[in-house]
């Protein structure tokens, strides 16, 4: 307007002619005599009066710009349909204006075209400039507010439920869901219900710095929470945090939050529920209503309609199982190549006894790692206190010995013969625990291997006869040979006890 001001002080104050007032201001002497003609048709008069300013001046000399007057007789275009156009992948203006002007052919020019989107664009509220692509971003949070219209049954207590808040970039189609606590679990469960919901997974999922989400906030390379990495890897996403301290990165979802909280916390404040599950029930049909009835003024369509077109063709379908949480612990091997979870001990390939292991545990699985590789994997045991084992994971050697339970040292007894057996059967029956004549009788089932069944029987039954009833005083009877001997003394019942009289055995006179 500054120019327009010096045309007029040069043309009526001074009186200067086309030419000399164009060297004067720097314009065509057709910009002169068009600048001028305007003026006329406002009807304005020099010297122009105080009250007219820049904005006045433009508005009178201009307020037709923008309206593109002349033989085209075509009907404006569809601004918000073409805005909902763009947001498709692999969609651009020129494509669309391409459709435009196959449809209208006397329609506006692309570069008017695009000038005229611009402008309407830029009327937008300024939480719509961002452009999200159909499928690309879910960005999540908690409100700041809390729920408390929920009632223990048992104690009458009033609890306070957190709501998570999901909206997809594309379509703005919300999703919220009740939650005790925003720790880990509920998070990843949050998250699990709401692509249940949508029906596919986005590219990306976008949270703000929350240490439930990121581990150490960075603008560059933050590192986010691995468990909430590979619920996103298991959807074939990628989580995508904001930048610290910069809420208008999700501005999308601050916006949501804020219209999820006016329509559900006044609509639900004088009702009472008395679990969870009813609050999310209600919740449920709270936000259909709100995805589907409520048209959304700048687009003149509901927030499901435009999930229909803009957002469900492009997300991700979803695995056939939903993703199951499992949290991530450090854990050292012991020595006896066991690693203690909620005491509980899952055994590791004995290799690793000692190794520094990673756990990863869910609700029915136990999965061990070590330096990337998983080295072991076990069903869930209960906090007892007990072992779970796997013979693989077993030395040779161990393996061989953990083979020989009690009840099979009792067949392979009986294999060699009733004395034998008889003899294991005492043994075990004269210790306070049964474990405790383990390996005497393992001891007495392995001389077969050495000096056969019938030598063993009979020494066995020698054994019997003399009230020997150790490893020591059978492999003693068989070293001398006097299995092959019938047992001196009188014939004795073989249920009783009998000492025997040999230089290496001290008797009861040493113990006292």
């Amino acid at each position: 307007m500054r120019r327009v001001r010096e045309i007029l002080r040069y043309r009526f104050g001074d009186g200067l002619g086309y030419k000399a007032i164009s060297h004067r201001v720097g314009a065509a002497p057709s910009t002169v005599r068009e600048t001028l003609r305007r003026v006329a048709a406002a009807e304005l008069s020099w010297p122009l009066g105080e009250d007219v300013s820049d904005a006045v001046l433009e508005a009178a000399l201009y307020r037709a710009a923008g309206i593109k007057t002349g033989h085209r007789r075509c009907p404006e275009p569809n601004w918000p349909g073409v805005h909902r156009e763009l947001k498709r992948k692999h969609v651009t203006l020129q494509i669309v204006w391409d459709e435009y002007i196959a449809e209208h052919p006397d329609g506006y020019r692309y570069s008017r075209f695009c000038d005229l989107y611009r402008g309407w664009a830029a009327k937008l509220p300024v939480t719509m400039r961002q452009s999200h692509a159909g499928g690309d971003k879910l960005f999540v949070d908690y409100a700041g507010d809390k729920l408390g219209v929920v009632i223990d049954r048992l104690t009458g207590e009033v609890r306070d439920a957190h709501i998570f808040v999901a909206v997809l970039g594309g379509s703005s189609l919300s999703y919220a869901q009740a939650a005790w606590t925003e720790t880990l679990p509920d998070w990843i469960d949050c998250h699990v219900q709401a692509l249940a919901a949508f029906g596919g997974a986005p590219a990306l999922f976008v949270p703000d710095n929350a240490k439930v989400a990121v581990i150490k906030a960075c603008l560059y390379d933050p590192q986010v929470n691995r468990s909430y990495a590979e619920m996103a890897a298991y959807y074939d996403s990628a989580v995508l945090p904001t930048r610290p301290r910069r809420p208008r990165d999700k501005g999308k979802v601050e916006a949501c939050v804020l219209i999820v909280e006016r329509w559900l916390f006044g609509r639900l404040r004088h009702r009472v529920f008395y679990s969870l599950a009813e609050l999310n029930a209600a919740i449920a049909e709270l936000m259909a209503d709100l995805n589907d009835r409520r048209v959304m003024r700048a687009f003149g369509q509901t927030r499901r309609q435009m999930f229909e077109t803009v957002d469900k063709p492009a997300l991700k379908a979803l695995p056939l199982e939903p993703y199951v949480f499992a949290e991530w612990r450090i854990r050292r091997a012991g020595l006896d190549y066991h690693v203690e979870i909620e005491r509980h001990f899952y055994s590791v390939p004995y290799r690793f006894a000692r190794e520094q292991v990673e756990a990863r545990v869910t609700a029915r699985t136990i999965e061990l790692y070590h330096k990337g590789e998983r080295i072991a994997a076990h069903m869930r045991g209960s906090g007892n206190g007990r072992h779970t084992t796997v013979p693989e994971h077993m030395p040779s050697s161990h393996r061989r010995f953990a083979d020989w339970t009690i009840e099979r040292i009792t067949r392979e007894a009986e294999a060699i013969g009733p004395c034998a057996a008889l003899l294991c059967e005492k043994i075990l029956a004269d210790r306070p625990h049964p474990e405790q004549g383990f390996r005497a009788c393992l001891g007495i089932v392995r001389l077969a291997k050495s000096f056969g069944q019938p030598r063993v029987e009979a020494a066995c039954s020698r054994a019997l006869d003399i009230g020997a009833r150790t490893y020591g005083s059978v492999k003693s009877i068989l070293d001398k040979g006097l299995d092959r001997f019938a047992a001196t003394g009188p014939a004795t019942d073989r249920t009783s006890d009998w000492s025997i009289d040999h230089p290496n055995i001290r008797g009861s006179r040493y113990y006292h």
